[in-house]
């Protein structure tokens, strides 16, 4: 009747279950905190070359760069072990511009990004950083452009439950200028 193998199946259906139970209980413990952190950035240099773009038509393109840096509230770094806890694997940070041109009403492009994991110092410090990734417009759309809006975002990978996306509370509009730098050819 009761043979190794249904007790060995019982054993593990009973401890795959209370598995799950504190899985989800590790979850519902960490779901509804409030996990962002007041964000101010800072530009310090724009410059805005037109190159030609190699993925189309031989068309010509606007390619920005951007030198920004990242502080808190006073601080000379954002902190983030109040996002930490106990139930926070890693956080993706991302920092992204938003703006609209004629042809497109939205785009969106991330700049920069980087991965915090749990041990790493969680005291971010960034000044005068080069952006990571080429900000490129599929057009001419970044000439002239007065508000394009840079954004600090974080993703916060769990052990368990749902992977939120944060946004940080401080954004800065950057106007890009009416000229584009004259390239050097050599």
């Amino acid at each position: 009747m009761n043979t190794v193998l249904s007790r060995a199946n019982s054993l593990f259906a009973f401890s795959l279950s209370v598995m799950a139970a504190l899985t989800f209980g590790c979850f519902i413990t960490t779901a509804f905190k409030d996990r962002s952190v007041p964000v101010r950035l800072h530009v310090s240099r724009i410059m805005l070359k037109n190159v030609e773009d190699f993925t189309g038509p031989r068309e010509r393109s606007d390619l920005g760069f951007i030198n920004f840096d990242v502080t808190a509230d006073s601080l000379i770094c954002l902190h983030l072990e109040n996002i930490f806890d106990w139930n926070v694997k890693q956080l993706f940070l991302y920092l992204s511009a938003e703006y609209s041109t004629k042809n497109n009403a939205l785009n969106q492009v991330v700049l920069w990004d980087k991965i915090v994991l749990r041990g790493d110092n969680p005291k971010l410090l960034l000044k005068n950083m080069k952006t990571k990734y080429f900000f490129f417009d599929d057009g001419n759309g970044l000439k002239g452009n007065r508000n394009v809006t840079l954004t600090l975002s974080w993703n916060v990978v769990p052990n368990a439950g749902i992977l939120p996306l944060v946004t940080g509370s401080g954004h800065v509009s950057v106007p890009f200028p009416d000229t584009y730098e004259i390239m050097k050819s050599y």
